[in-house]
């Protein structure tokens, strides 16, 4: 066997990415920006950063703190709104030749569902990510910590679109599996997970915290392992595609997370110190499956062996 026999192509739902590899919302801006600097082509997907139905000004600065093996960051989904991303954003994002997953974020039911009528229909949208978990804003985290409230939300979100709907996941729960549960039966397509794990970094010389917000979301390799565990635990209790993001950077990093159960991954913190970790990602991952005799990325998923 050849790496020209070797197939990366994987189906999230009825959404079919070229390959597994995707960039997380938050990390990458409106991804147009990168056009030119990175080949977002080669990419299984891009995610632009959170929209919300009204514009947001965001958390005070300071908004990002370096921590040991990871970042620690509390934006606030400051963004323009679904009428200027529809109106700015989207037209540049049609031209990308790759997937383009849109990830919302709601303060009520009514405006998750609200933004996924907007986005329904809007031609080069992909699939719509629900931002269940961001932990940087008030009340954000809320829905993902619930079962029945992750259910009303996503319920009402697939009575608002045809799209793929992917519900994001926070790993700041005893298990997520009962709220991943919730998610499929109330119509989500897939799952991801994780979003960022809550902290503080404090200054204790002004005895005050480093971040503006107080609390911020902790991403980077740090997290990894916490990553893996939810990814391998929901990924054997529902029956849908689960897509793995917490330190992701290298092409051992997606391996194991396609072994512990994720049929795509999403690369976040890693894209701030290096933009072009994806494509080469993308390049290294026909060797991978190679070396152990795979010829599809299928063949691997969820072959982890306790």
């Amino acid at each position: 066997m050849s790496q020209a026999d070797i197939t990366l192509e994987v189906a999230i739902g009825t959404l079919k990415l070229q390959n597994p590899i995707l960039l997380a919302s938050g990390t990458c801006g409106y991804v147009h920006e990168m056009v030119g600097a990175v080949e977002v082509e080669q990419l299984g997907g891009v995610i632009p950063k959170t929209v919300t139905l009204h514009p947001r000004k965001g958390n005070p600065p300071p908004r990002t703190v370096e921590t040991p093996c990871g970042l620690l960051n509390s934006i606030g989904l400051d963004n323009d709104g679904i009428d200027h991303f529809i109106e700015h954003h989207l037209p540049a994002l049609r031209g990308l030749r790759t997937n383009v997953i849109v990830n919302v974020a709601g303060k009520s039911v009514a405006e998750f569902a609200e933004l996924c009528r907007r986005l329904d229909g809007q031609t080069g949208v992909a699939a719509i990510e629900l931002n269940l978990s961001c932990p940087n804003v008030s009340g954000g985290i809320d829905y993902a910590i619930d079962p029945a409230c992750t259910r009303e939300v996503v319920s009402a979100c697939r009575g608002s679109t045809r799209l793929p709907l992917i519900a994001k996941l926070t790993p700041n729960v005893t298990d997520p599996r009962p709220i991943a549960v919730a998610a499929v039966e109330a119509g989500a397509d897939a799952i991801s997970l994780i979003n960022t794990v809550l902290g503080l970094a404090v200054d204790w010389r002004r005895r005050k915290p480093r971040l503006g917000a107080g609390l911020g979301g902790l991403s980077g390799p740090a997290i990894k392992p916490i990553a893996l565990r939810c990814v391998w635990q929901v990924a054997r209790a529902v029956d849908c595609p689960v897509i793995g993001i917490g330190g992701i950077r290298t092409i051992d990093d997606v391996m194991e997370f396609l072994v512990a159960g994720a049929r795509a991954v999403q690369i976040g913190t890693a894209n701030f110190f290096d933009p072009t970790v994806g494509p080469r990602l993308v390049g290294q991952l026909r060797g991978a499956l190679e070396s152990i005799g795979a010829r599809t990325v299928a063949e691997v998923v969820g072959t982890l062996r306790l």
